[in-house]
């Protein structure tokens, strides 16, 4: 009889251990793209026959053994007769074990598949670094590294991102013809390499997380599961390059960003604002560990990168007993600093937002008439939501209810339109 508990445990496994299983399966046969579609076929198989089975004692090994098995399966209806299918074959032994012991029948426990912890650390760099490839673009680096870092389905991709499962599957495919096409080797990158693509591995990540805790549609403000996901490949990536001071300042922002979801929406689910969230709600332990993370980044001694100077914001707040209570204006500070190094319309309008609190909304005003000026985030309900505020703090009401109004029509998620809707009715 199936044992129900048999998937569970499958999907538990499969989470954990994917990025290692298709690293090591891309490391045997040197193609990326052959290497994901034969650890999902070990996934198949595994689904049928461990609720049958039971579970192996060695889980990974077990899947690892199937997929070396689907290899030479696949290079041998390919007539693969060649060095590629002569070197598996020798590492296997003639019985398809694993050279040296005796035969594995990967329905059975595999002990005898050793797990190599630097390799291990190579293959899942190189996998996070495949899968952030400059030439993917930016949708196919989310979608893939969610695949075959994060082990999510293409099913909880599409839901996490409100698309259509095909459309998922879609750019997947697309991705790994394109990584094939331009020849990308399963490999670690050069220091160098390694420091022009980080980059892009890290905007990922965080690309990820900033859609989990800040939703941009549906009916949910924050999706814990895109965001706890963000925060387990952060963590991942901040151990593989310990010596990498974004890495950790990228760890600590989103640590210390989501010590506070606790209280960030109420029971009904409604979203609560900073000055109303009861800070006894905020995770302790999350905090602690951003903190220590933001002193690695720093203790690296070249400063604080971006992600670093936005973890240096978010712990200003971390440790603030009350919003009045918070040091806005070393936040205020921060934000130039940030301003300078990474400029963007969004961080100018965070800046406003500081200044307001620091030195009051006349102050804050002109800081956001310049991006209305200029065109900035035309398309984003941010910038009128925050104008709308302003305009209210100075008594400006009926200006203050235009911009409501357009931030309303603008936003996204139904959770925040709330908000905005109760906001405007209390204008009157």
């Amino acid at each position: 009889m199936a044992d129900p508990t048999g998937r569970e445990a499958v999907a538990a496994v499969w989470r954990i251990e994917s990025a290692r299983i298709v690293g090591a399966l891309a490391r045997y046969t040197g193609d990326f793209a052959l290497a994901e579609d034969l650890a999902q076929e070990a996934l198949a198989e595994a689904l049928v026959t461990w609720p049958r089975d039971g579970e192996p004692r060695n889980p990974a090994g077990w899947l690892l053994t199937v997929g070396r098995r689907r290899a030479i399966d696949a290079f041998r209806r390919r007539s693969a007769l060649d060095e590629r299918y002569a070197a598996l074959a020798h590492d296997l032994g003639e019985g398809g074990a694993v050279s040296g012991s005796a035969p594995v029948d990967p329905a059975r426990d595999t002990e005898d598949v050793l797990w190599d912890p630097d390799q291990i650390d190579d293959d899942v760099l190189a996998l996070m670094f495949i899968s952030c490839h400059p030439v993917l673009s930016r949708e196919a680096r989310v979608a893939l590294t969610l695949r075959v870092v994060g082990g999510l389905t293409s099913d909880e991709i599409a839901r996490a991102f409100l698309v259509p499962t095909a459309t998922v599957q879609a750019r997947i495919t697309r991705a790994k013809k394109t990584l094939a096409a331009a020849r990308v080797p399963f490999e670690v990158p050069t220091a160098q390499e390694r420091a022009e693509r980080l980059g892009s591995v890290l905007s990922v990540v965080y690309l990820i997380f900033t859609e989990g805790s800040s939703a941009s549609s549906g009916g949910e403000l924050i999706r814990f599961d895109l965001a706890s996901e963000a925060q387990r490949l952060a963590r991942v990536l901040a151990r593989l390059v310990p010596n990498e001071p974004e890495a950790h300042g990228l760890l600590a922002l989103l640590e210390l960003t989501a010590a506070r979801f606790p209280a960030r929406t109420g029971s009904d689910g409604e979203p609560v604002l900073l000055e109303h969230q009861d800070r006894r709600r905020w995770d302790r332990a999350a905090i602690r560990r951003g903190r220590a993370a933001l002193a690695r980044a720093e203790r690296a001694g070249r400063g604080l990168g971006a992600y670093g100077l936005q973890a240096a914001i978010a712990e200003c707040h971390a440790v603030a007993t009350s919003v009045d209570a918070t040091d806005w204006g070393r936040i205020v500070l921060i934000y130039e600093a940030l301003g300078r190094l990474a400029p963007s319309p969004v961080v100018e309008l965070n800046r406003a937002v500081a200044v307001s609190m620091a030195q009051g909304p006349a102050a804050a005003l002109p800081i956001v008439d310049e991006l209305v000026a200029a065109g900035a985030l035309s398309n984003s309900h941010l910038l009128p939501t925050v104008r709308g505020e302003l305009l209210t703090r100075l008594g400006r009401t009926d200006k203050a209810r235009a911009e409501l109004e357009l931030a309303i029509r603008l936003c996204g998620n139904e959770r925040e339109r709330a908000v905005l809707e109760r906001k405007l009715a209390e204008l009157g």
